[in-house]
Parts: C-alpha cells; structure tokens; sequence
C-alpha cells in the first residue's frame, strides 16, 4: 500500500500547482477547483484538436519518486511542481495497468487511463528536465515519466498520507499509453 504524499491544485491554467490540505474528487469531473476538471477535454492543447473529447486526464498523478531523482540530479523539484495534482510514494505508478483502480483515502477512486505526455513546458519550468522524463529505451522507443492520468469514479476528499490501495483490473497487464 502507498501513500498520498501531497494534493495540488490551481484553479487557473498553470503549469505548477500550490498544495493544498485537502482536494475533493468529483466522480466524472476531476479535482474540485482545478483549471483540468470537467467532463470534456480542459487541456489547452487537446482542445484545440478536438473539444468534444472526453476528458481521460482528469487527475494527474507523480510519484515523489521520481522528484528524489530528479532532486539527486541536481534540480529542485517539490510536489505539485510539475503539475500533478496527487504526489504519491510507495507506488509503481508507471507499471500499472490500463484501468486499474486506486483508492485514494476513504473514498475516492480513480481510474488509470493512461501516461502524461510531457510537454517542453517542463524545461521553461527547469532547464534541461524535460530530457529525464521523456527519453528513449535501448529499442528506441519513447519512454514517459512524468506521471499517471486518471477519471474519477468514485467521489471523496484526499489528504496528505491518505493510503493508497492497487486494485488491477481482470484480465491480463495492458501498457498504459500517452493520453
């Protein structure tokens, strides 16, 4: 079981998110009070391509993870620095599967649709970052980093060191894609 380390949100559209003591998942809509909630598409880029989309990247999630790495290496990096809205820890976040559940806290569940595409606002935020979360495996093949995207199921509010339980969907592993 992993925790919540951090809960972000920004009700404008930026790229860092101030943390917050406490988000209320909306089941359908994302994080209550974020620029991203809604049913259809809210990021900038996906609308303009297509506003009648649904939205799959209602809630971004990181794993601290990642940031300790990233920190190691030299940058600064803080939960809600890279825009997710959930920081979590002790969470395999990017080998999950397609559609598997988290339950976040009490309540809230959301379900896994697929990876963030990191985008070259990473780098306007720290120079240089964007190569240490998207890259290339020795097949070469695009390898993201950057966090999870999930819809949420299942309404509640989440706090820092909420727990966090995996529960994979049935039927076999199937890779997460860009959403």
């Amino acid at each position: 079981m992993g925790i919540v380390e951090a809960v972000s949100r920004s009700a404008e559209y930026t790229f860092t998110k101030p943390n917050a003591g406490v988000v209320r998942l909306l089941a359908g809509l994302g994080v209550e009070g974020d620029a991203h909630a809604g049913e259809l598409v809210k990021h900038r880029s996906r609308v303009r391509r297509d506003p009648t989309r649904p939205n799959l990247r209602q809630v971004h999630l990181m794993h601290a993870e990642l940031h300790d790495e990233l920190n190691a290496l030299g940058f600064s990096v803080t939960p809600g620095g890279l825009g997710e809205n959930i920081t979590t820890r002790g969470v395999d976040l990017l080998g999950l599967s397609a559609g598997t559940l988290l339950r976040l806290g009490a309540e809230a569940v959301v379900e896994v649709t697929g990876l963030r595409n990191p985008c070259p606002q990473i780098d306007a935020y720290q120079d240089g970052l964007l190569k240490h979360v998207v890259g290339r495996d020795d097949e070469g093949n695009v390898v993201r980093r950057a966090g999870i995207m999930s819809v949420v199921v299942v309404s509640g509010d989440v706090r820092p060191g909420d727990g966090i339980r995996v529960e994979p969907p049935a039927g076999p592993h199937v890779p997460m894609g860009p959403v």
